[in-house]
This record gives C-alpha cells, structure tokens and sequence, in this order.
C-alpha cells in the first residue's frame, strides 16, 4: 500500500495514541513523516519502534508560532515540501464545573487544542501553496459540535476546531489546500483515562468508561488506528473534493 507514496506531512501530537497510529500508519503508506510533540523521550521511543529512515521529529510547542514555523521549515528543509499537515496535539483539562474551572487550566485547553491547530495551519498554507495544494486535517471531537457537563472549555476548544476548519476551507480552497476536521467518540488513549479518573472522583456509583459506552450504539471505545484510517483517507488523493468537512467517528453517538 502506498497511498502517501512519497508526500511529507508533520503530525503533531504524534507520541499520544491517536498521534502515533497515524504515523505508523502513514510510514506503512509510503509517506515521509515529521512528528511533533512537547516529550522528547516519548518522541525517540516512538522513533525506534517504528523504526524508518522516513521518519524524524521536532520537539516543539504547538502554541508556539515559531515552533510551528520551524516544524514546517524543518519539514521542507528535510524532505523537499510539504503536503500534510495533521493537527492531532490536544489536552483535555480538568473535570470541573464552570464556576470552579481553574482559569490556568482552561488557558492551556484553548492554548493547546484551539490556538495549536490555528498556528499549524498558519504556518502551513504558504508551503502547500508553493507546492500546488495539500491537506490540512484539525482532530477535534464529538465535543465540537455537542455539549458535556464538567467538560465545557474542552467543549469550546473543539468546537472552535470546526470554527477553524469551515472558515478556512473556502479561505484556503483557492490555493488548493483542502481543510477537514475529524470528530472522534471516546478512543481507547491516555487522554480518556485521565477524564474517566476526573470522573470516578466525582462519583463511585458507576464505573466511567462502562457508562460512557452505554452511551455509543456500538457499545465501545474506538481504537486508535480506526481514527488514523480516516485520518488517511482526508490527507491523501482519494479526498481531493472534500472540504469544510466535519467526519464524525463516534460508533453513532451523533444519529
């Protein structure tokens, strides 16, 4: 399989579960990857585990303009240009009611998950316009276009993601640069242990994960390569009329 043969995209957020199935699977395409995340260690492990001579990492700060400016620049310094740009990086913060939300805490949520994907794709657009286009794909969730209790500036976080991702899509579509979002339900990663923690503190009645599965119709978490496969589908050609898009993947929780 070759689906990316020989494009080059920076994903960021690549050592979280999301993160590196992505990488994975893009290496397995034939794709030249720059991962980027905060964890250098993390980042070196994910490298030797996958092990390709395509593969490299940046560690940088994705609310950070000249981070994501070097991340590009190292991008296209490495392996000629740039064609895909996946904005996977994101936190979750803490579960708390609004009027006792920590105001540190809901800066770092808007920092991280609605001004990272923002600075990415401002960093990008003038790389993918001298190549003749590419694909920008913004992770956001479920919580982008619903609400949650206990959850509502991560809520606002992902729904600015989707904010993002329309507004550029008809910004961006005359230099050819497609701008999708991908609506994940609960994965099986680091971040949903941490919200099922917040949540079992709260209340000992029932088991989090078991009552947020009673929530999806197909009764379970996604896995992480499950998001990665549309993740590779909305960077590659066969997406090359898709823009604007928000792709819910949430085992129907949205029908």
């Amino acid at each position: 399989m070759n689906r990316l043969e020989d494009k080059v995209a920076i994903i960021t957020g690549a050592t979280g579960g999301i993160g590196e199935a992505t990488v994975d699977l893009f290496i397995k395409e034939g794709a030249n990857v720059l991962m980027v995340d905060l964890d250098e260690d993390e980042l070196i492990s994910v490298s030797n585990k996958i092990g390709s001579n395509k593969l490299s990492y940046f560690q940088g700060d994705v609310t950070n303009a000249s981070d994501n400016q070097r991340a590009v620049e190292l991008a296209v310094e490495r392996y000629g240009g740039l064609d895909i740009f996946v904005a996977n990086a994101g936190v979750s913060g803490d579960v708390s009611s609004i009027t006792e939300y920590n105001e540190e805490v809901f800066d770092q949520v808007m920092s991280v998950n609605a001004k990272g994907p923002f600075l990415g794709l401002q960093a990008a657009i003038p790389f993918m316009t001298e190549k003749g286009g590419g694909s920008f794909v913004a992770i956001s969730s479920i919580a982008g276009v619903s609400g949650a209790s206990l959850l509502a500036p991560y809520v606002m976080s992902k729904h600015a993601v989707v904010g993002l991702i329309k507004s550029a899509a008809k910004e961006c579509a005359e230099m050819n640069i497609r701008v999708n979002s991908v609506n994940p339900s609960p994965v099986e990663t680091k971040m949903m242990r941490i919200l099922e923690d917040g949540m079992g503190n709260l209340s000992e009645e029932t088991d989090p994960k078991t009552q947020i599965e009673a929530n999806i119709p197909l009764g379970r978490y996604a896995e992480p390569d499950e998001i990665s496969k549309l993740i590779l589908f909305l960077s590659g050609d066969e997406s090359q009329f898709i823009t604007g898009s928000v792709h819910m993947i949430d085992g129907g929780s949205t029908a």
